[in-house]
């Protein structure tokens, strides 16, 4: 009976994973997943982006999500960082794309010429080498002293488009100025992600042959109606594309 109850003793029970929060923009909040947290509103969180699929899987301590659509690095750093202590041991974001101006890139490639977009796409790539390493690092700070035991991981954004494949609808040279930018602004992440000590997580790899007009989308066209969906990642992009790299870096 006693080595009986000596291996009983022995087997550990399962264990919780580490607190958890989500912070960040609307790639971190789920846009175009589908599945929306109706109590959410307008930051349309889903119950089937990336941070959900992390909590379901590793079943956290706590778990609190306060990415939103449409938000900047101060938001995150004036209205986000609510859940995070001591205790915080993971918390993920996605954020700067917004600060870059990337919605209004898209929306004026879609709308304008060649010449207007790449304009646009130029002056977006100068404040992400510019203006955002700064707005990112005052972020990165604020999440650090509220966290201090955390590993912070900062996930990227995905290049838009399968490039050298026939595609209709924008040009060519869209597409690739348009990948450029992402380019540029996760090198820009992931160099102030680093020099904070935070994780980078490019998701560039997993989305690969998987932007659109690879045959095998992992992210929205123009969507029409809700339009806050478009050039996000679908339910899959989440599933397959942001969480394998969350899941490998936490």
């Amino acid at each position: 009976m006693a080595m009986v109850f000596g291996l009983l003793l022995s087997s550990p029970a399962h264990a919780a994973g580490p607190a958890y929060v989500a912070l960040g923009d609307s790639y971190s909040a789920g846009n175009g997943a589908g599945n929306y947290d109706s109590a959410s509103g307008s930051c349309h969180r889903s119950f089937s982006a990336y941070p959900y699929l992390w909590k379901n899987a590793h079943a956290p301590s706590s778990f609190a999500d306060t990415s939103c659509s449409g938000a900047v690095t101060t938001d995150v750093t004036n209205s986000q960082l609510g859940p995070l202590n001591a205790s915080t041991g993971l918390v993920s974001l996605t954020i700067g794309g917004n600060d870059a101006g990337f919605s209004d890139v898209m929306t004026t490639c879609v709308t304008g010429s060649d010449t207007t977009c790449v304009n646009r796409v130029n002056t977006a790539e100068n404040y992400a080498r510019n203006t955002l390493p700064a707005r990112l690092d005052a972020t990165y700070d604020a999440i650090r002293a509220k966290a201090p035991n955390a590993k912070v991981v900062v996930l990227g954004y995905p290049r838009v488009y399968t490039l050298n494949v026939f595609c209709v609808g924008l040009s060519d040279t869209k597409h690739r100025k348009i990948d450029e930018a992402a380019d540029v602004l996760d090198s820009v992440m992931a160099a102030r992600a680093a020099a904070h000590g935070f994780v980078f997580g490019d998701v560039r790899g997993t989305f690969n042959n998987h932007e659109l007009c690879s045959g095998d989308d992992y992210l929205h066209s123009l969507v029409i109606s809700p339009s806050w969906e478009s050039y996000h990642p679908t339910a899959t992009g989440h599933s397959s594309g942001y969480y394998p790299v969350l899941n490998a870096n936490s």
